[in-house]
């Protein structure tokens, strides 16, 4: 045994990593022998939540993963593959960037969105989408300021020089965030069926190459780091977040497409979340072969690197490549043409061992599988308990909030709250056109409608979650979650097909966090089981919380849908005055969770809206044929903010009014500003409306009123104003919000 091996890690050196006593116990019987630091420090990170998973996989199994447009099954590969048809897959999916955005807002957000397009890329797909999905504190605060300004412009940054548009988002404020933001990046993707490259290593004597940008100390950790509670000293780990360059992607994207055709490649895998320790582990345990690697090989930034540090370096824009023996020159030839590092510091072996070497001195020798989730990696089963705040819910008496008097002036307040106003100010600062794919250009709709180039067909994509619903009932909560994404794609004119998560959770050790986050799994699985939406994978973000406590439970979901033909687009606008609106669906007495009682009442805890997953499978039906058939003018589902907020959205775009009756017999806080779900608001033409109630086959409907010329708005026949006054407040609020 080499020297470096007999230099034996202590148990102080292996808890300070992040490792428990009973996990470094493990390591010992599976190597026969007490591991040196560099063994110990590659555990660390391999065996951190970020990367196993220990403390949710058990409960990550049970979810659906199983449906007829899946090319593979969730955790397979690096992100999820769906069918699209024509011969085309869609590659997706959603991860989090949550600690290094606390810390670092710019690189932090920069480097999660170029970590998401690489995960698309290095399965052989050209990225054709970006979403987002962001978490702040309240924003009279001046850290919630700087954050939201070095987060928005680190993914403008990095999005808008890498030349993949951001076509959609969502952005809330709450004070639970306040010092633990989320900042959770999707990517989608299109690539040929049957082109697609696989993350595995396998073949004696192949060479392993790393290819794209020099290794450097940035990110050293990030996988444990993500893995800890935010604290006052987390500023301390500030080399644990990584630096991002979208140019060296941009290349290093162009470069891995070429050297794909070639059909010379085994196997890649982009180096995110523990650097080149995570990808030689997971690319030999799949394959079930080893690797030798020679860490003096890889070209780095910064001189005189130590072993562990390379080991663990997350430093961006890298992958490692598996190339079939005799074919190197092909792949040399290509990176070399795209400038970009290509350089051989390894070779796959039929022991399944890694033996990574440093000037020929042998620095660490492990078994691949012992170190990935699904091998040799711990699962843990947590204890949890009914959260106590939930008395407090249970509790809430909605006779106790008065109806206001002015309803009017409630309404002007609620359309410029944070949570509802208009995101001008933050997607403007996003290239949303580059590529010509985005159709939000010719009407806006409830999800973004990508077009598949070479195709007739759309992609519709939607981020969703309402945390503050999963907090009231984290059940309930995420069965909504996955509900309004459906219900978004729906209404935009798409098949929703499947979707990827990722679950920002506080500590799992703590008993109440561990039952929202099993809660919210169940019904994530619930709604995905109805709905025909199988989940493709994703990412668990545990330790979002600080001093403070945790964040709510906010399981962010990521889906896709299909379109067959872009004539199916179906946009929320009102087309023209005396079209018919409708409301499909049931109003009800309901203030439960709303905005209007959280931020306007104060109400802080009360149960999560009205929903039933019967009634909303049942309205995305009837709304998905009212599109087919060309019955509706437009479909706009009801959110934050209730009916009110909806029908104003809806006006905007064409500077349009409209005239709404309140049904009788409500509240009418609860019609306008209630947030019941499985709602849609439809116009139809009045020549076909007999056609549309024909069409309804069960489904509860309203007639609300009328689209109306010259943009006034009436309600019960008072007059409400004109539309051109409530866009105003309505987009010029956040702007207001960020200069005071």
């Amino acid at each position: 045994m080499q020297a470096a091996l007999e230099q034996q890690a202590t148990l102080e050196q292996a808890i300070k990593l992040g490792l428990r006593e009973d996990e470094f116990e493990k390591i010992k019987e599976i190597l026969g022998r007490t591991p040196n630091f560099n063994e110990t420090a590659m555990y660390s990170v391999m065996w951190s939540e970020h990367c196993s998973y220990k403390n949710s996989i058990k409960w990550l199994k049970t979810l659906p993963r199983d449906g007829e447009r899946l090319l593979v099954k969730a955790g397979e590969e690096n992100a999820g593959l769906v069918d699209i048809g024509d011969g085309l897959g869609c590659v997706f999916k959603i991860e989090s960037h949550n600690h290094p955005s606390a810390i670092e807002p710019f690189q932090g957000a920069a480097t999660g969105v170029g970590g998401i397009h690489r995960d698309i890329f290095t399965m052989g797909a050209r990225p054709i989408a970006a979403l987002n999905s962001l978490r702040f504190g309240k924003m009279d605060n001046p850290k919630t300021k700087w954050l939201l300004k070095g987060v928005v412009k680190g993914i403008g940054h990095y999005g808008n020089c890498f030349g993949v548009p951001t076509v959609a988002g969502e952005v809330y404020y709450e004070s639970c965030y306040q010092t633990n933001p989320l900042v959770n990046a999707m990517s989608v993707g299109v690539v040929k069926v049957g082109e697609t490259v696989s993350a595995t290593s396998y073949g004696e004597g192949n060479p392993v190459f790393i290819v794209g940008a020099a290794t450097g100390k940035d990110g050293i950790g990030g996988a444990s780091f993500a893995s800890a509670d935010i604290s006052e000293n987390s500023a301390e780990s500030l080399p644990s977040v990584q630096v991002g360059d979208p140019f060296e992607e941009k290349k290093l994207l162009e470069a891995c497409l070429e050297a794909i055709q070639t059909k010379t490649i085994i196997g890649m895998q982009d180096m995110g979340a523990a650097g080149i320790t995570c990808s030689t582990s997971e690319m030999s345990a799949k394959g079930e072969h080893g690797m030798i690697i020679h860490l003096d090989k890889v070209p780095t930034r910064q001189a005189n690197m130590k072993p562990w540090e390379m080991l663990l370096s997350e430093s961006q824009e890298r992958m490692l490549i598996v190339v079939k023996k005799g074919e190197e020159a092909a792949i040399q030839k290509v990176f070399d043409k795209w400038d970009i590092h290509c350089v051989q510091i390894g070779e796959v072996t039929k022991e399944q061992r890694l033996k990574f070497y440093m000037h020929d001195e042998l620095v660490a020798d492990v078994p691949g599988e012992s170190m990935v989730l699904g091998g040799g990696a711990p699962v843990y089963e947590r204890e949890y308990t009914e959260p106590k705040y939930l008395e407090q819910i249970n509790a809430f008496n909605p006779d106790d909030v008065r109806v206001p008097a002015d309803l009017k002036q409630v309404a002007y307040e609620l359309v410029q709250l944070p949570n509802i106003a208009s995101k001008r100010w933050i997607y403007e600062q996003y290239d949303s056109m580059v590529g010509t794919g985005n159709t939000q250009t010719n009407g806006p709709s409830d999800a973004a409608v990508v077009k598949v180039h070479g195709s007739p067909k759309g992609i519709a994509c939607t981020t969703d979650c309402n945390s503050r619903y999963v907090f009231a009932d984290p059940y309930k909560g995420a069965m909504i979650a996955v509900s309004e994404a459906a219900r978004n794609i729906v209404c935009s004119g798409g098949v929703p097909v499947a979707i990827t998560n990722c679950l920002n959770f506080g500590n799992p050790y703590n008993p109440e966090v561990y039952y929202q986050f099993v809660h919210a799994i169940k019904g994530m699985g619930a709604a995905c089981e109805k709905l025909g939406t199988p989940v493709t994978g994703g990412n668990v973000s545990f330790y979002n919380q600080s001093e403070d406590g945790p964040v709510y439970p906010t399981p962010t979901i990521g889906m896709v849908g299909v379109l067959d033909s872009l004539d199916q687009k179906m946009t929320l606008d009102f087309k023209k005055p005396g079209d018919i609106i409708y409301l499909v669906g049931e109003s009800r007495n309901d203030i439960n969770c709303s905005e209007y009682l959280h931020h306007i009442c104060g109400v802080t805890h009360s149960p999560a809206p009205y929903f039933d997953l019967e009634e909303e499978h049942k309205l995305q039906q009837t709304i998905l044929r009212l599109i087919n058939e060309k019955v509706i003018n437009s479909a706009h589902d009801i959110s934050e903010g209730g009916l009110f907020t909806c029908l104003l959205e809806s006006a905007m775009s064409r500077n349009l009014g409209f005239s709404i009756e309140m049904a009788e017999g409500m509240r009418k806080d609860a019609f306008l500003f209630g947030e019941a779900q499985s709602r849609v608001v439809v116009s139809v033409n009045p020549s076909i409306h007999a056609m549309f109630e024909a069409e309804m086959d069960g489904v509860t409907f309203t007639r609300l009123g009328t689209v109306v010329a010259g943009g006034e708005i009436a309600i019960d026949g008072d007059s409400w104003g004109y539309i051109s006054d409530w866009k105003e407040a309505y987009d010029n609020s956040l702007e207001k919000l960020l200069a005071s």
